[in-house]
């Protein structure tokens, strides 16, 4: 009788990643676990907190500096992780790299901010920790393949490896796995892409599993608890002092009032801007330079062209060729139809048929035939794209 086949799974404790666990176990594998610990937060020791409550009262945990909390504890989902294991009879490991996220995906996150960009924290560590390490631990482990919960499927296709949206549109996860490797990619199941969420509930509760089935799920940034901006004073203290005292401007760049400071807003922003100008006003553009934040109406922040860099295609022949592409802007917008010309500085030009609206430096742009990903880029500063348009046009 042939060996079962060797894969390694990322478990987060939460639902889908028991529920790749129990289906790969179904399917015949040697299922693997693999827990990775980034970042620490006090809401994830709430099993600490009873265990040193002697009066019956809730006592708060200590902040936790540098993604560290100051007791000696593992997070709830590291054990939710290690008693599915347990339970299922695999073995189990967890990778400590608190420190080195620290030092590039917290300390990349504050940086944009600071220089008027808005990161997208998950597609670095997507990227740089959690499918680098999956790749480390599943060599070293002898792992043949690797397995994760996300709702993306792969497809082969003329020697490449494509990702494809997942089945549930609600959940497809695509959007965030752009800038992961060729290889890497070669190696991934993603068992739920072709299930939606209530379908994998239900199947945990089919198996034994009704806690596992009714936890709920958390879409924020998974090392920042609360408003980022309070994340942003934690890591560096200093930077409201810093940056305080920039100018509102309009487009015109007639002075509007003071605001807290450039890393405080986002373009789009329309809320919280503490400045009444007796219309709605939105941010526009962010200058870290002047550390000035350019305010105007929702219908400046409409634009059909825009300019990328940085970009990852998975085939650039048929890429720079494809006249059915269509781009996202962000996780929640829907793609719309565009054309994408190469700037002879490595930027892209990319061309909607339709107005999008609050292209924002830092976030990705992902670029789809269909379902099919094929390529994404960074947004980059617009600085200049009139100029660019206008030579273009020539």
């Amino acid at each position: 009788m042939d060996k079962p086949q060797k894969i390694l799974v990322a478990m987060s404790g939460g639902i889908d990643s028991s529920a790749v666990c129990l289906q790969l176990l179904d399917a015949g594998y040697e299922v693997v676990g693999m827990t990775m610990r980034v970042w620490d937060l006090p809401r994830q020791f709430a099993h600490a907190v009873q265990e040193t409550a002697t009066d019956g009262a809730q006592p708060a945990l200590p902040p936790c500096p540098h993604g560290r909390v100051s007791i000696d504890a593992e997070p709830d989902f590291v054990l939710k992780a290690r008693a599915l294991a347990e339970r299922l009879g695999i073995v189990h490991h967890v990778v400590d790299v608190r420190s080195e996220f620290h030092d590039t995906v917290a300390r990349y996150f504050v940086d944009e901010y600071v220089q008027g960009r808005t990161p997208n924290p998950c597609v670095l560590c997507n990227r740089l920790f959690k499918f680098r390490l999956m790749q480390e631990t599943a060599d070293r482990l002898g792992c043949e393949r690797m397995a994760t919960g996300h709702y993306v499927r792969t497809e082969e296709r003329d020697g490449h490896t494509y990702l494809l949206m997942g089945d549930d549109v609600r959940k497809d996860q695509s959007y965030f796995l752009w800038r992961v490797p060729q290889p890497v990619l070669r190696r991934c199941l993603f068992p739920l892409g072709r299930m939606e969420k209530p379908a994998v509930r239900d199947y945990l509760r089919s198996k034994g599993f009704p806690l596992c089935a009714r936890q709920g799920e958390s879409m924020e940034v998974c090392f920042v608890e609360g408003d980022y901006r309070d994340f942003l004073c934690s890591y560096d203290p200093d930077l409201a002092e810093r940056v305080q005292g920039g100018w509102f401007v309009d487009t015109g760049g007639k002075r509007l009032g003071v605001h807290r400071g450039v890393p405080f807003y986002t373009v789009g922003q329309r809320k919280g801007l503490g400045i009444a100008l007796g219309q709605p006003a939105y941010v526009l553009r962010l200058n870290a330079a002047k550390n000035t934040v350019v305010l105007g109406s929702e219908a400046d922040l409409q634009c059909r062209h825009f300019l990328v860099e940085a970009p990852e295609v998975v085939c650039a022949e048929e890429f720079f060729t494809n006249s059915n592409l269509s781009v996202r802007v962000r996780y929640h917008s829907r793609p719309v139809r565009a054309t994408v010309q190469a700037l002879d500085d490595g930027r892209l030009l990319v061309s909607t048929q339709e107005s999008v609206s609050a292209v924002t430096p830092g976030q990705s742009a992902v670029f789809y035939e269909g379902r099919r990903l094929v390529g994404g880029a960074i947004i980059a500063s617009q600085r200049g794209l009139g100029a660019i348009l206008e030579k273009v046009r020539e």
